[in-house]
């Protein structure tokens, strides 16, 4: 009974959002205003002006003048925060309406800021965008991987191999997998040049290293690394901290879970010196059967400060051991009985009595390791540059047993290039083995800006050069018939990737409610590989590719509560190593280069006690790359091209302090996802069991993994100093995971309900001493948030293959963390 409520209630949000929007100004009265300058009497252009514990605020204009309107009578403090200058908090007593100025100094540390202030969008960009501050990363962060933390951000659906949000997770926003989601680290590319991936597995507590991400929904502005086609993430790690300080947190939860977080820092040692550093430990059964994770990562910094300028250099390490479950869950065993939701088929087999066992070792590996080095430098007043020069180091491998039992080849000797051997007296064809595939590769380049920012005009002119080195190759390591050196290696094959991109970008006060944007981005990308494949095919390929991708857009403040902004964006985007591996045998079904053309239509709303907005999309694709709903050997999706489809939305995001201590946040998208005459290509068997493989027209059908309805919801509840109690929801539509659009193939709807309780205090011993408890999914709701599939047809009957990702039912994280 108490579930049904709390859906009902979820699913009629707008209406209440609503009524609380329109009537939130019947009582407001007074405005402030005026002007926020440095210390010689220079305006501050895009400075911003905040109403602490209030969703109000406004941003400076052209000259530095704000204004704050329907305020009631009472007390507030205000906080005027400009980059490069400290930061000033006021309290002010509102009886009427008055002016204040206020004046900033220039920070005698440069601010951390810069290093991401080319590639990120501003307060009058015209993009929908969403920040995450370090305060709401912290409540987040509760043991879970970087998708389940960033569940809250609008049309953002995530999922979890192991079923507990640890280990292989997986986000995509706005249908869009995390290989067409732009991922930079402090401006850094962080999305695999090849896969074009972001594997989360390889970053491990990362997040205790992170300061704020933004997120950009659709194309967004011009950054480094491959365009976007869905989003842009981009985070900005740990900044300077000025007091020298130690903090240790401990999670322990369900499914043998803990995580353990050791981080201190120096603090600003004589003005000139900074250093930072973090070690974790985590390490989790799963929910899954044998889908553990044994995960370490660490995170070094030092800054030297210039006059006007630092030197920052970081180190960021992830070591993981994860046992493979990226198969699923078929959902029925051979018998046709229902398997249990933990069951994981990897690594199965049947001994010599024909008794199941699972492969102990049946792993996944990986260490990967980034260096990154900063050089930034105010050079007057309205210009500052930076510079970044990157290395990322990685190698690892995935461990298997072929067990000859399966239906596939790979068990046969023929299959790795090697002669059937003579086993007393009789030729062997097939074995029992024990394989491993190998990854190592490189990547390293630089990114470069100049930031200008004076009067009427916002201006970045960047670029960056990234190459990488990859080798991928497999080794035997036993075969219980023999016939095969241990060790031995049945492919090679190497890959190198070079790519290169410039881009301009300038925002126009035009008056000082009105600006217009323009962004243009030119990357040229020159991708060749070479060997053979795990097939043993020839690999041996080269690709050349040219993007220009131009954006504009304008933003115009009604008032100092309201704001609309539209834009339109074209990107342009190359074929992962996998789209190309998989048509290798065929070049002429090679796949080619996607491109989106994206309209955006937005406004906001902000007052005291409410904040809304609402963003319209239309994002238009030629020849966009769609999932088959298919996985390849190395769980990779296979993926086609479609000549034309789109994605149509409207996203719809608000906050409302309901009381003083009682606030609701919470977002919903709609949305439509279609492919336009969409052709399933099949097998067919007939009467004689003949064989073809032919297409058939289907029609408008929707695009794989995209529902049409996200939402999330927090409601938060500070009942006194230091204890509060957070009550979230997830709700995701039904969504197809093949593009026929057959209810056979179909995840169903899910709503999720999690509570979270947090408790601070002051103790003698340290600094802050805090709690946690998060119990999940509350209801004990039993869903899948992922799966994949096909279809076949004999004498004209549709057959279905299928596997789940199935998700545990409630359960709990813990946590303590001292600060010292």
């Amino acid at each position: 009974m108490i579930k049904k409520m709390v859906n009902f209630l979820f699913k009629r949000v707008l209406v209440v959002c609503g009524l609380l929007w329109f009537g939130s100004g019947i009582f407001a009265q007074f405005t402030i205003s005026g002007r926020v300058t440095d210390k010689k009497g220079n305006s501050l252009p895009g400075a911003t002006v905040a109403v602490k514990d209030s969703y109000q605020g406004t941003v400076t204009n052209s000259s530095g003048y704000y204004q704050i309107s329907n305020l009631k009578k009472g007390d507030y403090v205000f906080v005027v925060s400009y980059l490069g200058y400290e930061s000033v908090q006021k309290s002010i007593e509102v009886s009427e309406s008055i002016s204040c100025d206020f004046t900033l100094e220039s920070s005698s540390i440069f601010t951390d800021e810069v290093i991401v202030s080319s590639t990120r969008a501003g307060s009058r960009t015209p993009v929908a965008v969403t920040n995450i501050s370090q305060g709401d990363l912290v409540k987040e962060n509760t043991g879970m991987d970087i998708p389940y933390q960033l569940s809250l951000t609008p049309s953002l659906v995530e999922s979890s191999e192991a079923g507990n949000g640890i280990g292989y997770s997986a986000l995509r926003i706005r249908g869009t997998d995390a290989s067409r989601i732009n991922v930079t680290i402090n401006g850094i590319p962080l999305n695999d040049s090849e896969s074009q991936g972001v594997f989360w597995v390889n970053m491990p507590d990362f997040s205790s290293s992170v300061d704020n991400i933004q997120i950009q929904r659709g194309v967004g502005t011009s950054t480094n690394g491959a365009a976007a086609f869905g989003a842009t993430i981009n985070f900005q790690t740990e900044k300077v901290n000025r007091e020298a300080y130690a903090e240790v947190q401990s999670v322990v939860g369900s499914f043998h879970t803990y995580r353990n977080t050791l981080k201190a820092g120096t603090g600003i040692i004589d003005g000139k010196y900074s250093f930072d550093a973090r070690i974790s430990k985590l390490k989790s059964d799963g929910y899954v059967d044998r889908a553990f994770s044994d995960h370490e990562s660490f995170f070094v910094s030092g800054t030297y400060f210039l006059n006007g300028g630092m030197i920052k250099a970081n180190l960021i390490n992830g070591d993981q051991e994860t046992g493979i479950s990226w198969w699923g869950n078929p959902g029925y065993d051979i018998a046709g009985k229902v398997t249990d939701r933990t069951y994981n088929p990897a690594g199965e087999y049947l001994n010599k009595n024909r008794e199941v066992k699972y492969y102990p070792n049946q792993t996944d590996n990986y260490k990967q390791t980034h260096y990154q080095l900063f050089y930034s430098q105010v050079l007057s007043p309205y210009i500052n540059v930076n510079t970044a020069l990157h290395y990322t180091q990685g190698h690892g491998y995935f461990e298997q047993f072929q067990d000859d039992d399966n239906v596939y080849h790979d068990t046969d000797y023929s299959y790795y290039g090697l002669d059937n051997p003579i086993v007393d007296g009789v030729e062997v064809e097939k074995t029992d083995l024990t394989r491993q595939k190998w990854l190592e590769n490189d990547f390293y380049g630089f990114t470069s800006s100049v930031n200008y920012k004076r009067d009427k005009v916002e201006a970045t002119l960047g670029g960056a050069w990234n190459r990488y080195k990859g080798d991928h190759f497999g080794n035997i390591l036993w075969a219980q018939s023999g016939g095969v050196d241990n060790g031995y290696q049945w492919y090679f094959n190497d890959s190198e990737k070079t790519d290169y991109n410039i881009y301009g970008k300038v925002n126009y006060y035009l008056t000082d409610k009105l600006n217009v944007y323009g962004d243009m981005q030119y990357r040229h990308i020159d991708y060749e590989m070479d060997g053979i494949d795990d097939d043993r095919l020839d690999l041996i390929q080269k690709h050349h590719f040219n993007f220009f991708n131009p954006k504009f857009g304008v933003f115009y403040k009604l008032n100092s509560r309201q704001d609309v902004y539209t834009s339109f964006s074209v990107a342009q985007r190359e074929p992962t190593r996998t789209n190309f591996k998989d048509a290798k045998a065929d070049p002429a079904s090679y796949p080619v280069a996607e491109t989106l053309y994206d309209y955006e239509l937005g406004y906001n709303y902000s007052s005291a006690k409410v904040k809304a907005g609402i963003n319209m999309y239309y994002m238009y694709y030629r020849d966009q790359l769609v999932p088959t709903g298919e996985k390849n050997s190395v769980g990779y999706d296979i993926m086609t091209n479609v000549d034309e489809s789109y994605r149509a939305g409207i996203e719809l995001v608000w906050g409302v302090r309901l009381l003083k201590n009682l606030k609701w946040d919470a977002n919903f998208t709609l949305s439509q996802n279609k492919i336009k005459d969409f052709v399933e290509y099949a097998t067919y068997y007939d009467a004689d069991w003949n064989k073809e493989f032919k297409g058939k027209s289907l029609g408008s059908t929707d695009i794989s993994y995209s529902p049409g309805e996200v939402g999330s919801s927090i409601v938060s509840w500070d009942a006194f100093k230091g204890f509060d109690v957070s009550f979230v929801s997830k709700y995701v539509g039904s969504q197809y995971f093949d593009n026929s659009s057959s209810n056979n193939l179909k995840l169903d709807a899910y709503h999720v309900h999690n509570v979270r309780v947090h408790y601070s205090l002051d103790p003698v011993l340290f600094k802050e001493m805090s709690f946690y408890v998060q119990v999940n999914n509350v209801f004990n709701e039993k869903y899948e948030n992922n799966a994949y599939g096909g279809k076949w047809y004999e004498q004209g009957e549709e057959l279905i293959w299928k596997y789940y990702y199935p998700q545990a039912g409630t359960n709990f994280l813990c946590g303590v963390n001292l600060k010292f």
